[in-house]
């Protein structure tokens, strides 16, 4: 702004948890979230090949040019899940909430709400425990934060209870402190909002496989026990 200068910068920062250690896990998406204001940049967190394409390549096709900073968790590169049809890539474009596809729309008690590649965790847990009508909605772009958008998915299911979000950072870290103002002004009339996540830590993760597991379980069981 002091130079009247836009800068186009993108940030591909490692970032998911993996029982690997801190430094896996070490983007520090809620410090990115701290500087954003005024629509100074865009902190996304896509989980498909084709929103990552469509992510870069409006980055590059769009008029104003402001950084663009995108978590990329190492385990999503293998992961048999995680990829998109040719279909995908060369129709529509980057969404900011996606909607579950795998539930129909309508009478839905409670809905899972998350970023990044937790959904993979929580997809699998959810059907090696057979719950039925249980939504997950993946927020892809945590700033600016959509807020049409999450109403339009809302509307589309009925007699909604609980919103749960769930996120795999410690509860003093990732997008927690900044989405939930706007998570609790936005959630429909009669639901409350739910939070689960790792407890507050002064490491981004813990070294340890064992209690990363531990962690894991406890998060799985509180929001599908």
């Amino acid at each position: 702004q002091k130079w009247g200068r836009y800068s186009g910068l993108v940030l591909l920062l490692p970032h998911g948890y993996e029982g690997q250690g801190p430094e896996h896990s070490s983007a520090r998406i809620e410090r990115y979230l701290q500087l954003a204001a005024e629509e100074n940049m865009q902190v996304c967190n896509p989980t498909t090949p084709a929103q990552l394409f469509h992510l870069l390549r409006r980055q590059i096709l769009r008029k104003g040019r402001k950084p663009l900073i995108i978590f990329t968790p190492k385990g999503l590169l293998g992961n048999p899940n995680c990829v998109s049809s040719v279909n995908e890539f060369t129709h529509g474009g980057f969404e900011t909430i996606l909607g579950d596809g795998e539930v129909p729309k309508g009478e839905a008690e409670r809905i899972v709400l998350c970023s990044g590649r937790i959904y993979y965790d929580l997809n699998a847990e959810r059907h090696s425990r057979e719950v039925k009508g249980c939504p997950i909605i993946r927020i892809e772009q945590l700033y600016p934060f959509d807020c049409e958008e999450f109403k339009r998915q809302m509307a589309q299911y009925q007699g909604l209870r609980r919103l749960i979000y769930v996120q795999e950072e410690p509860q003093n870290m990732g997008a927690l402190k900044s989405l939930e103002s706007e998570l609790l002004r936005l959630v429909p009339k009669g639901a409350e909002l739910v939070v689960v996540s790792r407890g507050a830590s002064a490491s981004p993760a813990t070294g340890s496989p064992r209690k990363h597991k531990k962690q894991y379980a406890e998060i799985m069981e509180r929001v599908f026990g």
